[in-house]
């Protein structure tokens, strides 16, 4: 069984957000999915396989942590995509079956890729008590992202106090479905990014996430409204670190971004 390691939200490799990608003939039981996800040890592990042509997708797709199955993921619907069009095993836009719904991954001329994703509905909520201690920071708005993403969005004073972020992550896992996507607008504009981001889901097996596509699609709204632009672009700022180009176009949004493959392998077991 091939398995490809692939950096997500990167042009270069050891950056972004590292995902194994398997192309399978079909699924197999859910449990050998997790089994090996859990091998592969990375934020999420895709696994897809073709479906007949003529319906509504090209191919059906799944992710897996190391702990569970989830319903959305940006970087590893990158990774399978890069995988399908560096290899060969499919060109031009690629739609996935996914718990999601249907998925598109667009190539661009650039070599980027644009993934449509549907955009988070947002909810203003009271800030949950000890949020502000376990994140290690105040919150000045707190919203909730909806189903899909299950995670809790914190604006914070500035880029400062999300680059100094020390959550306790046992903590913050009492305070979600998910996660935390701590966010602030971005000191500087002139350096490429208009807000900067840090994601913690330690109820999924991920104390910090390098790069989060699924996240983009609640932060890409909450900026927009902000800032006044649809099209923007946010900085993940983990020790990884990575880029998401993301553009709102109302109930869906567009998550841009390239991808490096950096280990090529088989799956002997």
């Amino acid at each position: 069984m091939r398995i490809r390691i692939v950096d997500a939200f990167t042009d270069r490799p050891f950056a972004g957000n590292p995902a194994g990608v398997l192309l399978l003939d079909a699924f197999p039981d859910d449990d050998r999915l997790q089994r090996v996800a859990l091998e592969v040890n990375h934020a999420e592990t895709a696994f897809a396989h073709p479906l007949p042509p003529g319906g509504e997708a090209d191919w059906a797709l799944r992710w897996f942590t190391p702990a569970t199955e989830v319903a959305m993921c940006g970087h590893a619907t990158l990774a399978t995509a890069h995988v399908l069009h560096s290899t060969g095993a499919h060109e031009g836009p690629v739609r996935f079956a996914t718990r999601s719904g249907v998925l598109v991954a667009t190539p661009g001329e650039d070599g980027a890729i644009a993934l449509d994703f549907p955009t988070a509905p947002l909810t203003p909520v009271a800030a949950p008590p000890g949020v502000a201690e376990a994140l290690g920071a105040e919150p000045l708005t707190v919203l909730d992202t909806g189903p899909h993403i299950g995670d809790l969005l914190v604006e914070v004073a500035d880029e400062g106090t999300v680059r100094r972020l020390t959550p306790d992550h046992k903590a913050l896992g009492a305070l979600s479905r998910r996660g935390i996507i701590a966010t602030a607008r971005a000191d500087d504009p002139a350096r490429g990014y208009d807000f900067v981001s840090r994601c913690f889901f330690p109820n999924v097996g991920i104390d910090e996430d390098p790069v989060t596509g699924s996240a983009h699609t609640a932060l890409a709204p909450f900026w927009s409204e902000r800032l006044g632009r649809a099209a923007l672009t946010g900085l993940q700022a983990s020790p990884r670190s990575g880029r998401v180009r993301t553009e709102l176009r109302g109930e869906r949004t567009l998550l841009g971004g390239s991808a490096v493959t950096v280990i090529d392998g088989e799956l002997l077991a």
